[in-house]
């Protein structure tokens, strides 16, 4: 009795590690892109790590809320068991839904779902504590990410309601956020990189919502992808892929980046037209969700050499 609780326990923690998507870091690699962006002074105060920390802290509790009962609204309708079938293999391991594998019931992850929440609405109320600068909109625009996401798939259903898309770019806040909570401003730089995390977060689920659009009709999801022909929402997505140069040729037009920021930028616009010929040219959509995860995670470092090239040396 005493030998069997632990691989129990061991497993059921694995379980709401996945369910929160706990090893899915790309989105809190802003923490670094945010304070190799500060000015010089604020780079090593204890109170720009402190706010950094709690920030990025709780915006995992607020993702793994998402995500969470995200997958109890996916169980309910059915969606999850159709967009996960068998032929998705490795691409799409089923391990990854302790729903769907049975690892946790609805209720274990709903309850996780909220307390993530609640953990999330703590610490960004001890961000807002601790920061030198919290202005009245930096707390509403924390509130209402808060709010929005957990009402992503759940509850409000955003998701399934036409949100799903600007809910998607909400990543992009973990640039624009803490960065004005430690300066007290919002500078060129920073929008552009608020835009540019944000559009990689939309970059991967746009070549999911392609995978999933018929679960997700079935399911009454209404998004870009199940409101539009196929041909219609490929030329959505090749909109999207326009908009990260755009970004950056606006951000240099108005002196808010110089112009050798684009040279940073050209590995990713490479990278970004062998994602789209994998998953528009050739229909490999997962293989192209794929490639866009990786790209974030390579667009991180580029983000930190260009803060550093323009800030600090």
């Amino acid at each position: 009795m005493s030998t069997a609780s632990p691989p129990d326990l061991r497993g059921r923690l694995r379980a709401y590690v996945k369910l929160g998507k706990l090893s899915f870091y790309d989105y809190y690699l802003s923490l670094f892109v945010v304070w190799v962006a500060l000015p010089e002074p604020l780079l090593w105060e204890g109170r720009s790590w402190a706010v950094l920390a709690l920030y990025t802290l709780g915006y995992v509790g607020v993702v793994a809320a998402t995500v969470a009962l995200d997958d109890v609204t996916g169980i309910r309708d059915g969606s999850d068991a159709r967009n996960y079938s068998p032929e998705s293999g490795a691409l799409r391991d089923l391990s990854r839904k302790p729903l769907l594998s049975g690892a946790l019931t609805v209720r274990q992850a709903e309850l996780f779902g909220w307390g993530a929440a609640l953990w999330g609405a703590v610490l960004w109320t001890a961000t807002l504590a601790v920061a030198p600068h919290s202005a009245p909109w930096t707390a509403v625009a924390m509130l209402l990410v808060l709010l929005s996401n957990a009402q992503y798939s759940y509850g409000l259903k955003i998701s399934y309601r036409g949100g799903q898309e600007l809910i998607l770019v909400t990543p992009g806040l973990a640039v624009l956020l803490p960065y004005a909570l430690l300066t007290g401003e919002v500078t060129g730089l920073i929008v552009l990189e608020t835009v540019l995390v944000g559009l990689w977060s939309l970059l991967v689920s746009v070549y999911s919502n392609i995978n999933d659009v018929e679960g997700d009709r079935l399911a009454g999801r209404r998004n870009l992808a199940t409101l539009s022909s196929p041909a219609g929402y490929r030329r959505v997505v090749i909109g999207f892929h326009l908009l990260e140069p755009l970004a950056v040729g606006v951000a240099v037009a108005v002196g808010a980046v110089p112009a050798w920021f684009v040279a940073l930028a050209l590995p990713l616009w490479a990278g970004r037209v062998v994602q789209a010929r994998a998953g528009l040219a050739r229909g490999q959509v997962l293989v192209a969700r794929m490639l866009g995860i990786r790209l974030h995670r390579w667009g991180i470092p580029l983000l930190l050499l260009g803060n550093a090239l323009l800030l600090h040396v």
